[in-house]
């Protein structure tokens, strides 16, 4: 018995290590290296998305029915209207009025609507407007498009009596994770200016213990090519991180701890129930032995 009991005294440091601790599931832990201003804040380091290759995006265009720019009258004019999108008016009710969360329909990916009424961005990194003619959209941001195509509506038709207004679909982001984040796993759409990568998996449901919090990949769509970043989101100077913003195509890949693909550490009950079974049929198999 005595030796028994010091096989089990052997495997208590294993029990121990294996176990996961508050320092692995907290959030964003006080640490030395956080920057704030003078003011006490920390400061936003929120990226500007620049459009890519194969985007597709929403232009609007507002004015009146009758007159010299009739031709991109606006269902927007119309209260209640449920006037279906044109290509100038593309997807005037698809993307929705709300700054709701949305997952990407069934998991088909995208927005049907979207993508047959969009402006898309072509291989030349150029969309088509009609009316107006091709625009550089590629490595531009959403604001300075928006500009030129204002001026060349402005000089094209009377000035002052219209208004573009071109958008993304909301900020579409994906989540991957193992077999246990099978709820949170999936196109995920932001109708939202910003949004926080906390914000992201708190409106998803948070991360179980299962995930590595310390090791979050996310994978960057940049008009150059695909940005690969690695966070930390148990330290509080993730804030000062640009990839603590999510961007429009963002894919955040969530890594499974070891210890929980090797039965330990989801939590101490489950630990030290796998640990007294590993004895258990230690000891099982060595009397088994012994007694042959």
């Amino acid at each position: 018995m005595m030796k028994n009991f010091k096989y089990l005294l052997l495997t208590l440091p294993l029990l121990i290590t294996s176990c996961v601790t508050t320092k692995d599931v907290r959030y964003m832990q006080p640490n030395e290296s956080l920057v704030i201003n003078e003011e006490g804040l920390v400061p936003y380091n929120v990226p500007i998305y620049r459009v890519t290759k194969n985007d597709i995006l929403n232009l609007n265009i507002i004015t009146t029915p009758k007159g010299d720019a009739s031709q991109f009258y606006s269902s927007l004019n119309t209260s209640g209207s449920s006037v279906a999108p044109s290509a100038n008016n593309a997807a005037s009710g698809s993307g929705g009025g709300g700054a709701g969360i949305v997952g990407g329909g069934g998991g088909r990916g995208g927005n049907v609507s979207f993508y047959f009424n969009g402006l898309k961005v072509d291989s030349k990194g150029d969309i088509n407007v009609f009316g107006i003619g091709y625009i550089k959209a590629e490595g531009r941001t959403i604001e300075d498009i928006t500009a030129e195509i204002q001026q060349k509506v402005n000089e094209n038709f009377q000035e002052g009596k219209t208004e573009v207004r071109l958008n993304t679909d909301g900020i579409t982001y994906y989540i991957l994770g193992d077999v246990e984040t099978s709820g949170l796993t999936g196109e995920k759409v932001a109708h939202k200016n910003t949004l926080t990568i906390t914000e992201a998996l708190a409106i998803n449901g948070g991360l179980n213990r299962t995930i590595d919090r310390k090791n979050i990949v996310i994978h960057r769509k940049l008009p150059e090519g695909i940005k690969i970043a690695k966070i930390d989101l148990t330290r509080e100077d993730v804030m000062n991180s640009p990839y603590f913003y999510v961007q429009n195509g963002d894919e955040i890949l969530l890594n499974t701890r070891a210890k929980s693909l090797n039965g330990f550490g989801k939590d101490p009950i489950q630990t030290l129930t796998t640990g007294v079974s590993v004895i258990t049929t230690a000891l099982s198999i060595y009397l088994l032995l012994k007694n042959l």
